[in-house]
């Protein structure tokens, strides 16, 4: 046997040894890391970008478009034109016969109701018909007189002191022009126009809590300051529409569209204001939401107007008698 081993020929040659090109170990774990790094950036930045999102406030509805000037001053007089319709018997809710009452009922109207002050002054002028006869009183009597009103020690300041103006100024009358009745102790310009508009004839917008809210509410002021609004208001309406606006738009505040929840979905101007749907829109709901004679209540006068299609205000009970 021969041990020799034969040499491989061509058809039985080893095949040769595959070889394979491989990166440098360095190379691949940069490539790596590079990879991992773009992953974990592009991870963070999804993640921030998705906190972000949720962080912002969600998109507002569309503004409406803006309302020219023209439009403005259209669609304002239009809801005076529906208030009159509305409210034909608009008319100052304090009782008063002369202009020196109006003053007195003015001045006691603040921070309290017009029914509250109405129930007050018939007492107080049966002591104190005239400035005169008003400024002669005691501090302690006067005070006694307007308490139910609120705030009775500040009026009472007031009273006095406007009482002692009129008479030692003005000659005990009550003057007609703006610039002289808000030099009176505790007399602004509404407490003012109050008493020229209703007093004097002379018209006035008078800017009360009512007024000033629903002047917002309708769009023709975004002001918080009462002179403000007055400015603002005036600029839209004719100076002879003035007063019995003030009037219509204080009913219309007092009786529909109120502080906390307006009835909205018994207002008849609905359609004109810009506003709607900041109170109760349901029309049962609403209609239980009207006040005064819209909602079969009594009105704030003692003695309204003969049109004055409401109940008149109770008078004040008697004090209860110590027991």
């Amino acid at each position: 046997m021969n041990d020799t081993p034969e040499k491989p020929t061509a058809a039985t040659k080893v095949p040769a040894k595959r070889t394979t090109t491989k990166a440098p170990a360095k190379k691949t774990a940069a490539k790596t890391a590079l990879a991992t790094k773009a992953t974990t950036k592009a991870v963070a930045k999804k993640t921030t970008a998705k906190a972000a999102a949720e962080k912002a406030p969600a998109k507002k509805a569309p503004a409406r478009k803006p309302e020219s000037r023209t439009a403005l001053v259209r669609r304002a007089r239009r809801i005076n034109r529906e208030l009159a319709e509305l409210y034909p018997y608009a008319h100052p809710e304090l009782d008063f016969t002369n202009s020196f009452e109006l003053l007195v009922a003015t001045v006691l109207s603040a921070q309290t109701t017009d029914m509250r002050v109405n129930q007050t002054t018939p007492r107080l002028f049966a002591v104190a018909p005239t400035p005169e006869d008003m400024a002669a009183l005691p501090p302690e009597e006067l005070e006694e007189l307007i308490r139910p009103t609120g705030f009775f020690r500040a009026k009472t300041k007031s009273l006095l002191g406007l009482s002692a103006a009129l008479r030692d100024r003005f000659g005990g009358e009550v003057p007609g022009r703006l610039e002289d009745l808000v030099t009176l102790p505790g007399v602004g310009r509404k407490t003012a126009n109050v008493v020229l508009g209703n007093a004097f004839g002379v018209p006035g917008i008078t800017v009360d809590t009512h007024f000033g809210r629903l002047a917002r509410r309708f769009g023709w002021t975004t002001q918080e300051d009462a002179d403000k609004v007055e400015a603002d208001v005036a600029a839209i309406f004719p100076k002879s529409e003035w007063t019995m606006l003030s009037h219509r738009v204080v009913f219309h505040g007092r009786r529909v569209c109120h502080s906390r929840k307006p009835a909205c979905g018994a207002c008849p101007i609905a359609p004109l204001c810009p506003s709607y749907g900041e109170g109760e829109t349901d029309p049962e709901k609403a209609r239980k939401l009207l006040k005064y004679e819209l909602g079969g209540q009594p009105g704030q006068r003692l003695k309204p107007p003969a049109d004055y299609p409401g109940q008149p205000a109770p008078p004040m009970a008697p004090p209860a008698a110590a027991s």
